[in-house]
């Protein structure tokens, strides 16, 4: 990017003065650090979805689950090169919105940010409770409506003080979950290697195949766990939203994205190695998380709560993550006229408040939830987090296509970060999610989010069509502005 480019940050955002928008000087803080972006992009590659969610998939698929976690990691590294290309062309807040507005248009801007701010309230709720139940384990007898509460209130005040305290609550979080998994995969390690605990005697990586071959359920059942493993690598794309708030964004973007694959190797792909090395898969089933029956054939004490206390930071790790980007899209969109005006202002530590309470009062609902509805319903709602990402993804790869395609023809400035193979990594890509889609419409279990997803698109359309009526530059395409890097 040129300092040119760079230096526009005095001029208006596009189109604030016809929609009331704040002008840049009213911008964020750019308060997070290269150590805090690093970790919350860790942070964003591990997951309930791998602590828990590996365990049902694991019976599904058997040890063929590591190469699903392997296919669906390169891709998930196409799409964050395809992200960080962008990044560095125009680093903003909005992210993919911003970039789904400029190259698509108004709509599919307006489209993505509702989308995205809904994944992040529906997985609030869920990780809520997830929380509420993790900490249960260890006090039964405390409601879970009141942990609930409790952790709903802390993470919102911290969120509202400075995303300086949000950066460094996601560090902990992040350092956490990744302590855990290296300790684990150093504990399987030296079992394998030195045959030390009770499972000494069967660890052997011939468990990888010994017990009716890599595929024990054949093809069609591995592939059929790719929703599962793509719902476990949410939230990898949070590290752009953080572009409008790091300190140094053409530095220490393009470090966490390259850093992404001995990320996913590691985390996923070496994890679940190592786990079912020494823990044959047969012995692994749905709702159990795999760590914790590893780390219990392995014998640790109180390796139940160890792994119970990892799950609980990163169930409030999502939910902290949720709170700051809700927030951050709801501005992004009242600066585009797409959601009230209101949202559109900073409170005085530089942080969208009100969009921040509003997100919280909404996932605040997971805690009544937890009362009236049953639990498989309550799953059906959180599957939606699933679709609304597939979304997202999709967008960054559309965006980044037609991006490739303005450069090709002069129109706008090269990338300082430009993705490997261009534009084709990112067909690739489409192309894998759009075969997950129909994976989740074959499946009757997971298909409901389709419908779900197919009514918030109609109520969507209907709020655009009301927004044209009100005020018809919303669907104006407007030029892009360029955010001060630092």
């Amino acid at each position: 990017m040129t300092s040119s480019q760079v230096d526009q940050t005095d001029e208006p955002r596009a189109g604030s003065e016809a929609l009331g928008g704040d002008t840049l000087e009213e911008g964020y803080e750019r308060g997070l650090g290269s150590r805090q972006v690093q970790m919350i992009a860790i942070g964003g590659a591990i997951g309930v979805g791998l602590f828990l969610g590996a365990g049902a998939n694991i019976a599904k698929a058997g040890p063929s689950l590591i190469l699903m976690y392997a296919l669906a990691g390169v891709i998930i590294f196409f799409i964050m090169r395809a992200l960080g290309e962008l990044l560095l062309y125009r680093p903003v807040s909005g992210s993919f919105a911003e970039y789904s507005r400029e190259f698509l248009g108004p709509f599919f801007g307006y489209f993505t940010g509702w989308t995205y701010w809904l994944m992040w309230v529906v997985t609030g709720m869920a990780e809520l409770t997830a929380a509420a139940i993790y900490v249960h384990y260890w006090f039964p007898a405390v409601p879970q409506w009141v942990t609930a509460l409790v952790f709903l209130v802390v993470l919102f005040v911290a969120n509202l003080i400075s995303v300086k305290l949000f950066g460094e609550i996601e560090f902990w979080f992040s350092m956490v979950k990744v302590t855990a998994l290296i300790g684990m995969i150093v504990i399987g390690l030296g079992v394998l290697t030195f045959g030390f605990s009770s499972a000494g005697d069967t660890a052997s990586v011939a468990n990888l195949w010994q017990f009716d071959g890599f595929f024990p359920k054949g093809i069609g059942s591995s592939l059929m766990t790719l929703q599962g493993v793509m719902f476990a690598y949410l939230a990898v794309e949070l590290v752009g939203v953080t572009a409008g708030e790091s300190e140094n964004p053409e530095k220490t973007l393009p470090k966490a994205i390259n850093t992404l694959p001995w990320r996913i190797a590691l985390f996923y792909v070496g994890a679940l190695t190592v786990i079912l090395c020494v823990v044959k898969w047969t012995e692994f089933a749905p709702g159990v998380s795999p760590f914790v029956e590893a780390f219990a054939k392995i014998g640790i004490p109180a390796g139940a709560g160890i792994v119970n206390f990892v799950v609980l930071t990163a169930a409030l790790s999502s939910c902290n993550s949720g709170m700051y980007s809700t927030g951050r899209m709801l501005r992004t969109l009242a600066d585009n006229g797409e959601a009230p005006k209101v949202f559109n202002k900073l409170s005085s530590t530089k942080t969208p408040a009100f969009g921040i309470t509003v997100s919280v009062l909404f996932m605040g609902i997971g805690v009544i939830l937890n009362y009236i509805v049953p639990e498989k319903a309550f799953g059906y709602v959180t599957s939606v987090a699933t679709a609304a990402g597939i979304w997202t993804w999709l967008m960054i790869l559309v965006s980044h296509i037609l991006y490739r395609r303005a450069v090709d023809a002069g129109r706008l400035p090269a990338s300082s970060f430009p993705a490997p193979g261009g534009a084709k990594c990112s067909w690739v890509a489409v192309a894998f999610l759009l075969f997950v889609t129909g994976l989740i419409a074959y499946d009757a279990d997971s298909r409901i989010c389709l419908y779900v997803m197919a009514v918030w698109a109609a109520a969507l359309a209907v709020g655009w069509a009301v927004l044209k009526a009100r005020n018809p530059q919303v669907a104006e395409r407007r030029e892009p502005t360029f955010e001060k890097t630092g």
